[in-house]
């Protein structure tokens, strides 16, 4: 019997029939990765030739749809799971996880109160504590909540220090930060009305950590200005090197000075499961918010972001609203409502992707994974230290390398060299088979590869420094010919 598609329902069995298309397409793609080339390419231009029309009055058949979806748009997206996706940060993922987002979004789970989902809710207090556990945060007092990303994190980190520290009059207040510290802090202090005269952006060092007599220099002027030092941000693996500041002497600062101390870890706070990570990460257990991004080194699709807090109330006693719409589902003191620790009232299911891929694989697998990562990461360094072409601008460090073709029998100048291998990183990704950009070190342009998907092996690297020597050797000929 066909459904009336006024309701917007297909058949049982079109829905059976779609939904084992789709799945089918998932594992397909899953299985066969490797074998594709990571990056997308497409103008503005040809996007627009492929998918600009109006939006259509009538339907159309469904696995016609899906047929254009699979073949057109899936395939015009960077793989940023794919084990040649070296660039930002990536996006390993991992298929249980995946299911599990279907599973979430299939049943179309509001994971905001406790009356609406009470299972959801538990779930996020579950894993909020295995959380809380892994990086030393109390667990009776401690508290968090799962957001779209780091971004979101921090933003709702700020606006909790603003609230604690500060009260309604913020207008004299003091933020500090790195000048390695990540772009979506900068976005969050400018979302919370700062002024440019309130951020300190305090220079690192030759190893790119927060410097800490700069910054005790720099509290003490502004608090002889009568100005209000409130929250300072560090950063436990940066996106540029994976750096961890020296959270211990930063923590014992903010506790001296009375200031909120809050670590963005998105990248590298993960690495706290292994043993090089954990080393890395003494001190991390003083801060009063944390930021981790379970879509990055916990291998989660996108969107999962995390903020950690040393005391659950600090959210609850700076989101919470008592709407009339809602008095007739607020739960009691241990009946978590997450819409009251953030910014968001309707929320997505998050928390059971995490939940599933945990408690399939172990907290163990995610260990070996994250130390294979960082182990991998020191291999390419040993080559790279090898060969005469390339040179170790910094060392391997949360499994983040960079480097730069610079051969010892030449004997370029830095603007040649930085022309040299901003071309290797055009000509990688125009063909195609790898995504690695640079960035700026130390004034130098610089390749960054992020090795922290677990399904990147010694040969992925090898073949891609040999697809960089081969541009490498196209633009030397090129300078040779000038």
């Amino acid at each position: 019997m066909k459904k009336n598609r006024s309701q917007l329902e297909l058949t049982k069995e079109e829905m059976t029939s779609y939904g084992y298309q789709i799945i089918d397409a998932i594992v397909e793609h899953h299985d066969t990765q490797k074998q594709k080339l990571p990056v997308a390419l497409g103008s503005r231009e040809e996007m627009d030739s492929l998918f600009l029309e109006e939006a259509p009055e009538m339907g159309t058949e469904p696995t016609q749809v899906l047929n254009f979806v699979l073949e057109k748009v899936m395939t015009k997206s960077t793989l940023m799971s794919h084990p040649k996706s070296y660039s930002f940060v990536p996006g390993p993922s991992n298929y249980i996880s995946a299911m599990a987002d279907t599973l979430a979004t299939g049943y179309n789970i509001f994971s905001g109160g406790w009356a609406a989902s009470p299972a959801a809710a538990e779930l996020e207090i579950v894993t909020i504590q295995w959380l809380l556990k892994i990086f030393g945060f109390p667990k009776k007092k401690g508290g968090g909540i799962f957001t779209s990303g780091g971004s979101m994190a921090n933003l709702t980190a700020l606006t909790t220090a603003r609230r604690i520290k500060c009260g309604d009059d913020f207008s004299k207040a003091i933020i500090y930060l790195s000048d390695q510290a990540h772009s979506s802090n900068i976005k969050a202090i400018r979302v919370l009305g700062f002024k440019k005269e309130q951020i300190r952006i305090i220079p690192t060092d030759s190893e790119f950590k927060f410097s800490v007599n700069k910054l005790k220099n720099c509290i003490a002027k502004d608090r002889l200005e009568g100005l209000m030092p409130f929250c300072l941000i560090a950063t436990s693996g940066t996106t540029n090197t994976g750096t961890v500041d020296p959270l211990s002497e930063l923590a014992n600062i903010c506790k001296k000075e009375d200031i909120w101390f809050h670590i963005d870890g998105a990248y590298g706070a993960a690495a706290i499961l292994s043993k090089t990570g954990k080393s890395l990460m003494k001190g991390i257990e003083k801060a009063d918010s944390l930021t981790v991004d379970p879509h990055k080194w916990f291998y989660q699709p996108y969107e999962m972001g995390c903020l950690l807090v040393r005391n659950h109330k600090y959210l609850s006693h700076t989101f919470t609203e008592k709407p009339e719409y809602l008095r007739d589902i607020e739960g009691n003191t241990s009946e978590i409502n997450f819409y009251d620790h953030g910014i968001q009232l309707t929320r997505r299911f998050r928390a059971l992707k995490f939940y599933m891929s945990l408690k399939t694989f172990g907290l163990q697998e995610f260990r070996n994974a994250i130390t294979y990562n960082i182990d991998l990461a020191e291999a390419t360094e040993g080559i790279l230290r090898k060969s005469k072409r390339w040179e170790v601008v910094f060392p391997a460090t949360l499994a983040v390398i960079n480097f730069r073709y610079n051969p010892i029998s030449k004997n370029y100048t830095d603007k040649e060299l930085d022309s040299i291998n901003q071309y290797i990183s055009e000509k990688v990704v125009s063909s195609r088979k790898a995504l690695l950009v640079t960035t700026i070190l130390h004034g130098q342009v610089v390749l960054r590869m992020c090795l922290i998907n677990p399904r990147t092996n010694l040969d992925d690297v090898k073949e891609t420094l040999e697809l960089c020597g081969g541009f490498a050797a196209e633009i030397e000929e090129k300078l040779t010919k000038r």
